[in-house]
């Protein structure tokens, strides 16, 4: 009998433990690297798969005798020879990502097929590029760009940009740097599956983020971490609660947000004027920035907020919200717009 051989079973003891934890981390991490190289592979073959098409399709005469029937009849002959995998939609897709994606272009090893799939999608070049840094750079989930491409998010952060700001946008993504990088206009809650003819309350309305709070912080962007609802605040014995309160990481300061379903009165600006000092001087620590203060509102008059808002902390936003998903081809035309007017006024200078 070995002495050294413990006489209760294994898995009571630290070592046993630790040898658990190592083999199950280092299990773990192969799949990783193995679902990672397997990804790498698969978009590389597809990329391939792509271009033969491609250049079988410019080969003259043969594009004229085959034309649109090729896709077919190659979904057709290669399901024959490798089963799955080789649908007419799935080949449309793998010429898409050759087209593209060229040479000095390749697809990021970052993204899954799926991915590219969703992102091959989209016509414009500017809208794909920047759905494709903003999924790597927030580590977005296929279902997570599915939705965020539904709500147009592109056109909704563009819309506040001119056109350097924009091409920036889609080749670096959102780029965090000061308060108006955050905002949206509107903010899109779909995802409570409100009918529009069926206004909430605020405190309903509260109550649905908080419930749905990975969907609400999906919106919100990078960088937001909860910290709680209905805040309270003392001042001179009387109490004030702010609806929503969260903390930038990114911009490291305290961002608060007051929920409206009517229009924005200048007494609720003023409110969370007043919210904004007391963080400032009440919670901020040293390391912190000002808070950046957020009204939602269903309805919002520039006018009035313009004035409501003359001198006040540049910290303080007003922004909709809407319980439907936006009309984006209105959305596009926009910032279609925004584009063709710089560049309009770019020629007359000249």
């Amino acid at each position: 009998m070995d002495d050294n051989f413990p006489v209760s079973d294994p898995d009571t003891t630290p070592e046993y433990k630790s040898l658990l934890g190592k083999i199950s981390e280092t299990y773990t991490y192969g799949q990783v690297k193995a679902t990672h190289a397997v990804n790498i592979q698969l978009l590389e073959t597809y990329w391939q798969i792509g271009q033969h098409i491609v250049e079988f399709e410019q080969g003259g005469n043969v594009r004229a005798t085959y034309g649109k029937a090729l896709i077919n009849t190659l979904a057709r002959d290669l399901t024959l020879l490798h089963g799955k995998g080789f649908s007419r939609s799935n080949l449309v897709y793998m010429r898409l990502l050759y087209l593209r994606y060229p040479i000095s272009e390749k697809p990021s090893h970052q993204l899954s097929w799926s991915h590219f799939v969703e992102l091959l999608k989209i016509d414009d070049d500017l809208e794909r590029k920047f759905y494709e840094n903003q999924s790597i750079a927030e580590k977005w989930s296929v279902p997570q760009l599915k939705r965020q491409k539904d709500t147009a998010l592109f056109q909704r952060i563009a819309l506040s940009k001119n056109k350097a700001e924009i091409f920036n946008l889609s080749a670096e993504g959102q780029q965090i740097s000061k308060p108006s990088d955050i905002l949206r206009d509107p903010y899109v809650f779909e995802f409570l599956k409100i009918p529009e003819e069926q206004l909430p309350s605020e405190q309903e309305l509260e109550n649905l983020l908080c419930n749905n709070l990975q969907q609400f912080l999906l919106e919100l962007g990078k960088g937001f971490t909860y910290v709680g609802r209905q805040y309270r605040m003392t001042i001179n014995n009387k109490h004030y609660r702010v609806d929503l309160v969260f903390y930038h990481r990114i911009l490291r300061c305290f961002v608060l947000f007051d929920l409206k379903i009517n229009e924005v009165q200048h007494g609720d600006i003023g409110q969370m004027n007043l919210y904004l000092g007391y963080f400032a001087n009440e919670e901020n620590t040293e390391s912190d920035n000002p808070p950046i203060g957020i009204i939602l509102t269903k309805h919002k008059n520039e006018l009035l907020i313009e004035y409501a808002t003359y001198g006040m902390s540049s910290q303080l936003f007003v922004s909709k919200y809407q319980l439907y998903l936006p009309e984006k081809a209105d959305l596009i035309a926009l910032v279609n717009n925004i584009l063709r007017i710089e560049e309009t006024d770019h020629e007359k200078e000249e």
